[in-house]
């Protein structure tokens, strides 16, 4: 129960380290991504009980996680931002997909319930570039005949931190709106002409939660934490969505991992009729040469039981496990890649 109060209590803080079990030799640390912090602390506290080895994972934003991981602070790095090929080759880094979710846009007005506002990308890129500021504005009513909205200003919340999570949401404007491309652009961090920073998923999901007629994106986990008030989202197949795992799983669907070098692949704006159109996956970066080989490959058994063990506790989040062909696309890439100091294989 002691354990239980403290995740919840780390969770909802701004800055999440956690740790699970008294640290030994073979506990492992890694940093980064607030996105799949959820589904991380829930797996390292399973992994605990079933092997007695601990995991410290601090959910400080993926361009955190990037920076510790170059360093080599931590035995591993997480970002939901992947890198390209050739900046994994020049920093020594090998890069899988651990899981997938969903960034999903949350609002906080009187009298709307979850999941009866619909929004389009086109809208949230001028939401979020300023061009729109009012709850009525007439491109808001236009898609939500019948809603009753408020003829006031809306605050608009983003991350204040390098986040995996901005490079999807923004990964996505920039695919459905031109002028936002140009404006604003995507990346981890990102100059907003507005709005007001959250740090985290955590962060910008209080924000959202203390704020009146607020808007911010946070991953889907977060949403339902929270019990926040998430919108419908027109996908590229012109219907509105709803934010769920099947939905994850369809903008998955297509994805073919072993053709992607690096394995960079962004999964924004996928077809489908039932498709998320903010679905990405969140990553695992570590150094190919491992210093440490026992922490080197701990990290590779942590991963490799959670693929394993995980899915049920996954979906329990509404995140989408990986399919059993790209788990092992990914162990062959532990095989070759992930070495000892004297290049013998880990895996």
């Amino acid at each position: 129960m002691q354990i239980k109060r403290v995740v919840k209590t780390l969770i909802a803080a701004i800055g999440v380290a956690v740790t699970f079990g008294a640290a030994h030799a073979a506990d492992i640390t890694g940093a980064g991504a607030t996105f799949p912090y959820p589904i991380y602390a829930k797996w390292a506290e399973a992994y605990k009980k079933a092997s007695g080895n601990g995991l410290n994972y601090q959910s400080i934003g993926s361009g955190g996680g990037i920076k510790q991981i170059k360093a080599k602070t931590v035995d591993f790095g997480a970002s939901d931002m992947p890198l390209k090929a050739e900046e994994l080759e020049t920093e020594g880094l090998v890069q899988f997909p651990a899981i997938i979710g969903g960034v999903v846009p949350v609002v906080n007005l009187d009298g709307i319930a979850a999941g009866k506002m619909k929004m389009t990308g086109e809208v949230l890129a001028a939401i979020y570039m300023g061009k729109i500021t009012k709850w009525n504005a007439p491109e808001i009513a236009a898609i939500n005949a019948g809603l009753k909205l408020p003829a006031e200003d809306i605050t608009v919340v983003h991350r204040s931190d390098g986040s995996g999570t901005t490079f999807l949401w923004t990964d996505y404007l920039t695919k459905v709106s031109p002028e936002f491309k140009t404006v604003v652009g995507s990346s981890t961090a990102v100059k907003w002409p507005v709005g007001v920073g959250g740090k985290g998923n955590e962060g910008v999901a209080s924000s959202v939660k203390q704020i009146r007629n607020s808007i911010g994106y946070v991953e889907y986990a977060y949403v339902k934490k929270n019990k926040m008030t998430y919108t419908l989202l027109k996908n590229a197949d012109g219907q509105f969505a709803e934010p769920d795992d099947e939905n994850f799983k369809s903008a998955a669907a297509g994805a073919d991992w072993s053709k992607a070098p690096g394995m960079y692949l962004v999964l924004t704006n996928q077809p489908g009729k039932i498709t998320w159109p903010i679905t990405g996956a969140s990553f695992i970066l570590l150094h190919k040469a491992q210093a440490d080989a026992e922490k080197g490959k701990e990290v590779l058994k942590f991963f490799d039981w959670a693929f394993k063990n995980g899915g049920a506790m996954a979906a329990e989040l509404e995140y989408v496990s990986l399919p059993a062909p790209v788990v092992k696309l990914i162990e062959d890439n532990w095989k070759a890649k992930v070495k000892d100091a004297s290049g013998k294989a880990l895996w």
